[in-house]
């Protein structure tokens, strides 16, 4: 099998647009932990408490979703200057370890996104729960 110096910079547009959306992930629950913390100051309440928890596990997720990311990008960095220096077998195996590092930061997201939705899901449970309630009382 031979490896071209072009196939690892296929990763570069992928990752980096998988980076971007990460962060924008990391930003967007940073400013949603700083609200709930602040309302949690004002109104301490159970449910805010377990948002955030929630909210953490996510975070740390996002953390180590960017990390597998960067260590994709860095590995097909590593793997053209490998194959610049025309060490095919060495450049192979490393583009391998690249692409697992992508899957396993691919994974995470996958990961992430289900707790988001399941978090989202509990957070409007309560006005479906009213909703049935209303429907079930009889008409007066």
């Amino acid at each position: 099998m031979t490896l071209h110096i072009e196939t690892p910079a296929l990763l570069f547009s992928a990752t980096s647009l998988i980076l971007l959306a990460y962060t924008n992930r990391f930003l967007t629950l940073a400013t949603i932990i700083r609200g709930l913390k602040k309302a949690y100051k004002e109104k301490e309440n159970r449910m805010i408490l377990l948002e955030i928890k929630n909210l953490n596990l996510r975070l740390t997720l996002i953390r180590f979703m960017q990390m597998a990311g960067v260590l994709s990008l860095f590995l097909s960095v590593f793997t053209m200057l490998v194959l610049f220096l025309d060490y095919q077998l060495t450049g192979i195996y490393l583009f391998g370890f690249s692409l697992l590092a992508l899957l396993i930061s691919l994974a995470l997201c996958f990961w992430e996104i289900n707790i988001s939705v399941d978090a989202l899901r509990l957070h409007l449970s309560d006005l479906t729960h009213k909703e049935l309630e209303k429907e079930q009382q009889p008409a007066i």
